[in-house]
């Protein structure tokens, strides 16, 4: 799920003004990629931020991994650049990447990543 802030009413409008609401499929764009997930709004988060617990995105086709399968969890790795490095470590820029988010035009019967 991407958790969504719901701190204060200004939030809760921009969240309207998207067309999310809980449960909503939202669509999360960074530029190395694209994830669809289903989403929570809390005010456990700080204003402005989208929590994507990670999974490994055991979902896709073809895959013999039942459990894991049932369970797969969204990939946000697929959000991450690979050009992107922090500077003091060298390590790969895992967290706190750019992204856009948008309400997901989907049909009732496309299953959402993560759900």
């Amino acid at each position: 799920m991407a958790t969504l802030t719901r701190s204060d009413v200004e939030h809760v409008a921009l969240l309207a003004r998207l067309g999310l609401t809980d449960g909503a499929p939202a669509r999360v764009t960074s530029k190395a990629g694209t994830v669809e997930v289903p989403v929570e709004v809390t005010d456990a988060v700080m204003p402005g931020v989208i929590s994507i617990p990670h999974g490994w995105g055991h979902d896709t086709p073809g895959l013999r991994l039942t459990v894991a399968t049932a369970h797969a969890g969204t990939n946000s790795n697929l959000l991450a650049d690979e050009t992107l490095i922090d500077p003091l470590s060298g390590n790969a820029v895992l967290n706190g990447v750019p992204v856009e988010l948008v309400a997901a035009e989907r049909s009732a019967d496309t299953p959402v990543v993560g759900s």
